[in-house]
């Protein structure tokens, strides 16, 4: 049995697990101007940019030489693993040699967009920034904010990579290969990705409406979240309360497009049907899913197909609803972030709103959560991600009593 002992979470509505879900639970907008680069020429100049929460224990010089991405990550992980009751005086972790099993798609960008604009710029630019920009750079970042020794793993499988992530964590205790592990998705806004979802023509300038007939596209955003997942004897045995239980994973391809997901949302199926068999859960027990919802013509379209076909014509459960209508599209972090919104909505009974969706698609419409939706009892939650490439991944998450 893998249980959740701890989270943590950066997003643009604020800096921990509580400001991020009570400023999503009043429709708090992450949207906001982008000020990191220039946008000069973009059709869109907004993105759901996060305020980098404090360091205390960090030098100046240590944070001057950390990228955007790590300057998210690490307050999350510090807060996942002080809810865990990991954490020793002075901010190192009890237990040192947890593994890091971590997902992203952009890692320290930053770092090497900014060594080729000295490059460009003729001057001889810093080696230190492009020797950073490495896809292990964030691991050793927060090995050494924490004291860990431990084996990391680095996922990147697009937009489906945290879900993946925890999901490849929870196999790591199931197999008895870990007792603890400590892993989640950290994503900063990046200029070279902005600049190119930009070109795709599928950012929106207006507000980010997934599910709506009237949807205009996506909002990027940036943030961070971590778990802490433990086999439930290594939990007792120091004590920890578990915030619930990990119970399903599935993960499937389709192998449609580079970019576009297959229209009837074929492998999206798969990979909610493998997550629920593992969990031995019906589709009709599963209270709330967190769906991708991109707000993008084709994701939209394909996930409420793949939805309408499982749960069936006109399903009203599982209550559903999409968080990047707030916070934006996170990549690599969003299977993470969005799996802590899910545990929350299971651990208090509130749901979040589908924000935004003034005439919702046909297929989805009666499953939308609406905004002062009572309190729910809710014993098991889904969260599902779509990528690009065709990757679909599923988590199921489920009361502990």
């Amino acid at each position: 049995m893998v249980t959740v002992t701890g989270i943590g979470m950066v997003t643009a509505l604020g800096g921990d697990v509580v400001s991020s879900w009570a400023q999503m639970l009043e429709g708090k907008d992450g949207a906001r101007p982008v000020d990191l680069f220039s946008t000069e020429g973009c059709r869109c100049r907004s993105a759901a940019q996060a305020a980098l929460p404090p360091l205390p224990l960090l030098s100046p010089g240590e944070l001057r030489r950390l990228p955007r991405a790590s300057r998210l990550a690490i307050p999350a992980a510090r807060e996942a693993l002080a809810q865990a009751g990991l954490l020793a005086a002075g901010g190192q972790a009890r237990l040192p040699q947890i593994p890091l099993c971590l997902a992203t798609t952009e890692g320290g960008m930053e770092l090497g967009e900014r060594f080729l604009e000295e490059l460009l710029a003729g001057r001889k630019g810093h080696l230190q920034w492009v020797g950073r920009y490495q896809p292990q750079q964030q691991a050793i970042d927060l090995q050494r904010a924490f004291g860990l020794r431990g084996r990391v793993l680095v996922i990147a499988n697009s937009c489906s990579s945290g879900a993946d992530a925890i999901g490849s964590a929870a196999q790591m205790i199931w197999s008895g290969e870990a007792d603890c592990v400590l892993t989640g998705g950290f994503e900063a806004l990046a200029e070279t990705v902005f600049v190119g979802f930009d070109s795709l023509r599928i950012l929106t300038t207006d507000r980010c409406a997934p599910f709506d007939q009237g949807r205009t596209g996506l909002l990027l955003g940036e943030g961070a979240a971590f778990l802490v997942l433990e086999s439930l004897e290594h939990a007792s045995g120091r004590q920890a309360r578990p915030l619930c239980q990990i119970t399903g994973y599935g993960q499937a391809t389709d192998r449609h497009h580079l970019t576009q997901p297959a229209p009837d949302g074929s492998a999206l199926c798969r990979a909610i049907e493998s997550a629920l068999a593992q969990a031995e859960v019906a589709p009709e027990a599963i209270g709330y899913l967190n769906a991708h919802g991109t707000g993008t013509s084709l994701n939209d379209e394909s996930e409420a197909n793949a939805y309408s076909r499982f749960f069936g014509i006109g399903w009203r459960t599982p209550r559903m609803s999409s968080v990047k209508a707030m916070i934006g599209h996170t990549l690599g972090a969003a299977g993470a972030i969005e799996a802590v919104f899910s545990i929350l909505a299971l651990q208090t009974g509130r749901l979040p709103p589908q924000w935004n969706s003034v005439a919702p698609l046909p297929e989805v419409e009666e499953a939308l959560v609406r905004p002062g939706e009572p309190l729910q009892t809710l014993n098991h939650v889904m969260s599902a991600n779509v990528g690009f490439g065709g990757s679909n991944a599923a988590l199921v998450f489920s009361r502990h009593d």
